[in-house]
């Protein structure tokens, strides 16, 4: 998907997977003045009315070029959210949750470090949190500076001097803060899909932990939560 606008020296590419925090990353970047490129995967994940949701989040927040990527991440496995033989937990659980998906960020921001370097990019934005989420390792802070790091030493950009920067916008805020920023930037969370286990229409099971901390955001935040349930 493409739309047509002005464009100007600063350039974004941002993750956007279709769910609340992506959705909202896309737009504080808008409202900070980039030209936002969004790039989300059609990785082999059980939730895939989250491609939907994202194609729907680019077109609303106006976005410059939206691109899918296929990956084949089920292929292995590992993960409740790519392998059907792994239930998706419905109850808080101790440690890294089975829906953990193995070098997914490494491999996303990779993806995305490419892009960047192609459009003349230097800023890339993903959507990760270390307040309000499920424990992941490749959400932390230590990751995302180690990233920024390898990116710098990586790429023909990088070496020449036209670094590239990891923003993580979200990284410090409560999930009611996510929501707060996002409705004050005009996001619509009634197109975004956040549920592990969200069926073709994008209804949500309202059990999963993505569903749980989300529901909590608005709730916290006192506004109402437009998510749809089966």
């Amino acid at each position: 998907m493409s739309v047509e606008k002005t464009m100007s020296d600063k350039k974004a590419v941002i993750l956007l997977s279709g769910g609340l925090d992506s959705a909202t990353v896309v737009a504080l970047a808008k409202a900070e003045g980039y030209d936002c490129y969004t790039m989300s995967f059609d990785y082999g994940q059980r939730h895939r009315a989250e491609l939907q949701a994202a194609e729907r989040v680019a077109r609303q927040l106006g976005v410059i070029e939206h691109k899918v990527i296929g990956l084949n991440l089920n292929g292995i496995g590992g993960s409740a959210l790519t392998d059907s033989s792994i239930d998706v937990p419905e109850a808080p659980s101790e440690g890294i949750p089975v829906t953990y998906v193995p070098a997914r960020n490494t491999v996303f921001l990779s993806l995305a470090l490419g892009w960047a370097e192609v459009l003349g990019a230097r800023d890339i934005f993903i959507g990760v949190n270390a307040v309000d989420y499920s424990g992941y390792p490749d959400c932390r802070p230590e990751f995302v500076e180690a990233f920024e790091r390898m990116a710098n030493l990586a790429t023909k950009a990088g070496v020449e001097g036209e670094g590239f920067h990891i923003q993580a916008p979200l990284q410090f805020l409560s999930k009611a803060q996510i929501v707060q920023a996002g409705m004050a930037q005009g996001v619509d969370y009634s197109l975004t899909v956040s549920c592990y286990q969200a069926d073709d229409d994008g209804r949500a099971c309202g059990k999963c932990d993505s569903c749980r901390l989300r529901a909590d955001g608005f709730r916290a935040a006192g506004i109402s939560d437009p998510t749809r349930y089966f």
